[in-house]
């Protein structure tokens, strides 16, 4: 029995409903035009039945808004009824581009307004919904998930609210440290990894690349990453090396100990392509100053494959470093906020996640198992099989 055919044998755990916040419209119209084309084209003796009643439709998003008063205070409103749905609320709280108005002032969304509104937008629901699931690809205050002196763990708080407020899961991407599931022990909260997406990217992208250890290498940028680079390396039967970032603790520099040197630690890689693999790119510092080690340890092609390109101080030093030669290509999701500069960059590879959360999405509405998903090695054999081949890489 195939994966379409096993879901549809299935009863949703209720009417689908998406609730695509303001910060992630673009992303949700996409993950609801899937759903409706496969919903529209799968066909079963059941689909007449109550059970599926409202499962064909022309679109699962539902119309919901935040609006503002003049002070900036602001309301979530739902404008359909949500009774008995299975609702999946997509937010991204790093889309700075969104903007209100306080007194006449033009303020940008922050982390913290986005958060506010996903959970205004639940207390609109009242607990009329059967099943609430958040999907927050960049978790909210995720950075700070653990403590080292007198300071708030704001991650564990805001899960905990979520949980308070009646959200059964929550899903995310990569998370900085998976470990801040421990704030919410009986409850689920998925890191989901986008391995597959940066591989068939990689491919489509770049044919000419060669992913095997005589030709290529993955590299984790700092210690922190090394279970990223490790299960590339495992998959992909390539070497592996890391750098150790070695600070000055004496100082404190925006809010962190300034790093002195990157100290290299793996094999000989001269004239091999290079995978970077990190979490994320924010001021982009860090993924410059590896890729400047390994150029000069005779490092080739320099390809940074990272889930979220916050890139916080703009684009000027990867054009610097894509002009010099440095760096070959950049693969960021988009999960989050891309400004259509980037979108621009001749460097700039775009790995579209939209397909993989409407998968995840459809599975869940049917409650089946998602973990065929979230661990997709099969998938990442036949498609390098498929490109050894020749063939023209599909899903």
């Amino acid at each position: 029995m195939s994966k379409q055919e096993k879901i549809v044998e299935t009863i949703p755990v209720g009417t689908l409903g998406i609730i695509a916040l303001e910060s992630s419209k673009s992303l949700g119209q996409k993950v609801n035009d899937y759903i409706v084309e496969w919903r529209n084209s799968r066909e079963s003796e059941h689909k007449g039945t109550i059970a599926f009643s409202g499962y064909q439709r022309d679109s699962y998003l539902m119309n919901t808004c935040c609006p503002r008063f003049g002070t900036g205070e602001a309301k979530g409103m739902i404008k359909e009824s949500v009774r008995g749905a299975d609702l999946y609320l997509l937010v991204d709280v790093c889309n700075y581009s969104l903007t209100y108005t306080v007194c006449g002032q033009t303020n940008h969304m922050s982390p913290d307004d986005h958060y506010q509104d996903l959970k205004r937008t639940i207390a609109a629901l009242g607990g009329k919904g059967r099943r609430i699931t958040v999907i927050m690809p960049y978790l909210y205050e995720g950075r700070q998930h653990k403590r080292s002196s007198r300071e708030s763990l704001d991650c564990a708080l805001a899960l905990q609210e979520l949980i308070n407020m009646g959200v059964e899961s929550i899903i995310t991407f990569d998370a900085h440290d998976p470990r801040v599931q421990n704030a919410i022990p009986l409850n689920s909260l998925e890191t989901v990894q986008p391995n597959y997406q940066f591989i068939k990217a990689l491919l489509n992208n770049v044919p000419d690349i060669k992913l095997d250890a005589e030709h290529m290498m993955v590299i984790s940028p700092d210690e922190g990453g090394m279970s990223r680079a490790i299960y590339y390396a495992n998959v992909l039967g390539l070497d592996m090396g890391m750098f150790y970032k070695r600070r000055d603790y004496t100082k404190i520099v925006n809010g962190r100990n300034p790093i002195v040197a990157h100290e290299f630690l793996g094999s000989d890689l001269d004239g091999k392509d290079v995978l970077i693999i990190d979490d994320m790119i924010s001021s982009g510092e860090s993924i410059i100053d590896v890729a400047s080690e390994l150029k000069k340890r005779g490092a080739g092609r320099i390809f940074a494959a990272c889930t979220f390109g916050l890139f916080t101080n703009g684009f000027d030093k990867f054009d610097e470093a894509y002009n010099s030669g440095l760096i070959y290509r950049v693969l960021t999701t988009n999960l989050i906020y891309q400004t259509p500069e980037l979108l621009t960059k001749p460097y700039y590879i775009n790995v579209d996640m939209s397909k993989y959360i409407a998968l995840i999405i459809d599975t869940l509405n049917h409650d089946n198992s998602i973990s065929r998903l979230l661990n997709p090695i099969e998938r990442i054999r036949k498609i390098m099989d498929d490109h050894k081949q020749g063939k023209v890489i599909t899903d």
